[in-house]
């Protein structure tokens, strides 16, 4: 687990849904599933894992359902994972896991300094160690992160 002082908080493209998160940071993977392939259109996507109870949306008036902005969409082969897109520019923001009681962000999502590229404090906090559900990749990663055929450190590890 990360722990950090670095403020976590993002957008989805257009800005209309907001959310924060606090450490501890359970998992920063690249995830090859192929339910991330085929709901992202890309061949993987960097995740970043939070318990339930440091995530939270930051978006809408006060007292108002934050979700009443997102669509949610729940896997038909794993119900307990619901996927929030918003409902503005169609960004999926985030997945929600009710068996484990985790949200899992998109890395793209946090702030990007003005180069346009990820905040440097931010992406040091939440840089990849892992390659996770790497046996149903699209494209070969050559790096030096580890590669899981499932979750990292509770799965067999390729290579």
């Amino acid at each position: 687990m990360t722990t950090c002082d670095v403020p976590l908080e993002g957008a989805c493209f257009c800005g209309a849904i907001t959310f924060a998160a606090a450490p501890p940071i359970l998992l920063k993977a690249y995830c090859h599933c192929s339910n991330c392939q085929r709901l992202s259109g890309c061949p993987f996507i960097h995740t970043v894992h939070f318990p339930k109870s440091t995530f939270k949306w930051t978006h809408g008036k006060s007292g108002e359902d934050p979700l009443t902005t997102l669509d949610g969409y729940s896997l038909p082969n794993k119900p307990h994972k619901t996927r929030y897109r918003c409902k503005t520019c169609a960004v999926c923001v985030a997945s929600y896991n009710a068996e484990k009681e985790k949200w899992s962000i998109w890395g793209a999502l946090f702030p990007r300094g003005e180069d346009n590229r990820l905040r440097k404090d931010v992406w040091e906090v939440i840089k990849p160690d892992a390659h996770i559900f790497y046996d149903t990749r699209m494209v070969d990663i050559n790096d030096d992160l580890e590669k899981w055929d499932g979750y990292k450190d509770i799965s067999t590890r390729l290579g």
